[in-house]
């Protein structure tokens, strides 16, 4: 599929995490959780740029220096009005086609978001935000949300509530009736929402550590399939942040 656009991933990363302060630098197989990330979205094959949003704040300026040794780009914005600053981040860079994805999501599978860029681009004229979280059926922390930086743009225009100020895609998911959405569904052996593989406190951590520790010296380009297996045949790590709650946004 040749794509012309311009296709970024903005990845927004701060030290100062409520839950979990200064996890995108904590270590995995000897480097920061950062680090793999920007390794694992290089090998998404229709990325053009990945840009790295953070914040004016001092603390942030080992984010600013990793992202530089690692050769990406780095938009620095407001600490709290993180549509702003994603906005702000795009229009600096050009970017046409935004392809959001945390960085609590170290693990990150490139076929899976590269299957959700590929559903946005293919079908750009029928659809305004693809994502493949609306409904849970690939792990927690597989998920990419793709659309268009004329999008965020309205989106930031009209977003006045808090919490759509501080989760970039809130707006969009909780009007259905406004935006054309599309959620992709896991098929195969991604249909594995009991796993969780997000980044998001010290439970977190313990699993998806052991899983670089365990996977990235014998391949560093080590697939889902790899981690699937992995946490499969070592249950008491699998299971070890099962009961944590994943956040959810709602309006007060």
């Amino acid at each position: 599929m040749k794509i012309s656009k311009q296709i970024d991933v903005i990845v927004q990363a701060r030290m100062s995490s409520t839950r979990l302060p200064g996890k995108v630098l904590m270590q995995g197989c000897g480097k920061p959780m950062l680090h793999h990330m920007i390794e694992r979205l290089r090998w998404i094959p229709e990325v053009s740029n990945i840009i790295i949003a953070t914040t004016l704040n001092d603390k942030n300026d080992c984010i600013v220096e990793l992202a530089d040794q690692l050769g990406v780009w780095c938009f620095r914005g407001d600490e709290d009005d993180v549509l702003g600053r994603v906005v702000k981040a795009a229009n600096h860079f050009e970017t046409d086609v935004i392809v959001a994805i945390t960085s609590d999501d170290p693990l990150l599978d490139p076929d899976v978001s590269s299957e959700v860029i590929r559903n946005f681009v293919e079908r750009e004229d029928e659809v305004d935000f693809v994502t493949n979280d609306l409904e849970v059926t690939f792990p927690i922390g597989f998920n990419t949300r793709a659309f268009t930086r004329k999008l965020l743009e309205l989106v930031e225009k009209e977003a006045t509530h808090p919490l759509d100020r501080e989760h970039v895609v809130n707006y969009i998911c909780k009007r259905p009736d406004k935006f054309r959405i599309h959620n992709v569904k896991a098929e195969g052996i991604h249909r594995r929402p009991d796993l969780r593989l997000t980044l998001d406190t010290k439970e977190d951590y313990k699993v998806i550590k052991a899983v670089f520790d365990a996977l990235y010296t014998k391949n560093p380009r080590f697939t889902a399939k790899d981690i699937y297996g992995f946490l499969d045949n070592h249950p008491h790590i699998r299971d070890s942040n099962k009961n944590v709650i994943q956040e959810t946004y709602d309006y007060d």
